[in-house]
């Protein structure tokens, strides 16, 4: 085990022990003054990402996110989805607010879809990967499956980091036994007309096939 791997695996022990006490802490006293849930109430999904899973520069019912709720309520009835994505969320702000999410929302599925803003401000992948493993805990740990969404990196950010920070999504849903949506953007990467004048974030048109794609992923957890 080389000194960096070791560290890596502490600091996931560390996070595992601060969402179990935190998760455990929050839900007892949430249950405390919460009535039980009726059984007929609506299961949720509840997405967790940044401005491609907020609707950025578009009406919040042209999303992706949006649009998977529209076919959840038509194929898959008393499911419903909860979108807490905000523009501009790193992983380290998935990491703080995750607990509070589950417990309010308490879902049946978390899709989390973060990285992107940790990428492309250059962070160091190893505390992506930490703050990752975080939101994974914490959302197992409230009785959620998870489908981690994935992002890759443009290759001026070097190739060393850009192939490490790929290897994260799939090396963390081996670990703790997530569904895997490798790559987010896949369907629409290589058509420039697809983006919006940044050239970051998806038009309208493109929404569609974003949610296409997640579907392919998120339907086999709808059960």
């Amino acid at each position: 085990m080389t000194p960096r791997y070791a560290a890596f695996r502490r600091g996931l022990q560390c996070a595992f022990g601060w969402v179990v006490l935190a998760l455990a802490t929050t839900m007892n006293a949430h249950a405390a003054s919460t009535a039980m849930p009726s059984p007929a109430m609506e299961r949720t999904v509840l997405v967790m990402g940044d401005s491609l899973s907020a609707a950025y520069g578009l009406s919040a019912n042209e999303g992706w996110v949006a649009l998977l709720g529209e076919r959840i309520q038509q194929q898959r009835p008393g499911w419903r989805v909860v979108n807490a994505s905000i523009s501009g969320e790193t992983s380290a702000g998935g990491a703080a607010r995750i607990i509070d999410a589950v417990v309010r929302h308490r879902p049946e599925v978390v899709v989390i879809a973060l990285g992107a803003n940790d990428g492309l401000r250059g962070l160091p992948i190893e505390q992506t990967r930490i703050n990752l493993a975080r939101m994974i805990g914490a959302a197992h740990g409230a009785g959620a499956r998870v489908l981690l969404v994935g992002m890759r990196m443009p290759p001026n950010l070097g190739g060393e980091y850009t192939r490490a920070f790929e290897e994260t999504y799939r090396m963390l849903s081996q670990r703790f036994d997530t569904a895997l949506l490798p790559f987010l953007l896949e369907p629409i990467a290589l058509d420039r007309d697809a983006y919006q004048a940044d050239n970051l974030h998806p038009v309208a048109a493109s929404q569609p096939k974003l949610r296409d794609h997640v579907w392919s992923a998120l339907a086999p957890l709808l059960k």
